[in-house]
């Protein structure tokens, strides 16, 4: 392998790694967001009224991304294992 194929590898494998995890990322995010300028609306100051609602949406997105994930990453290791 050379040092070429070696980069390319490794920036193929970051990109998958960034589309893979974004989705539960921004799903998270997303929530964290409403969640936040609702506790400022409210003044409610409580981190923990904002942990379950982003673990429940961060667990729905990866239930409904999971097969998509799961073709990506299956792609991947087939891709890796047929390098010469």
């Amino acid at each position: 392998m050379t040092p070429d194929n070696a980069t390319d590898l490794a920036r193929h494998a970051l990109l998958l790694l960034l589309s893979v995890a974004a989705p539960v990322l921004v799903t998270a995010l997303l929530t964290a967001l409403v969640i936040g300028v609702i506790q400022a609306a409210t003044q409610v100051q409580e981190s923990t009224i904002s942990f379950v609602p982003k673990l429940l949406a961060a667990a729905l997105a990866a239930i409904v991304t999971g097969p998509w994930v799961l073709e990506r990453l299956v792609a991947f290791g087939r891709e890796m294992f047929s390098l010469p």
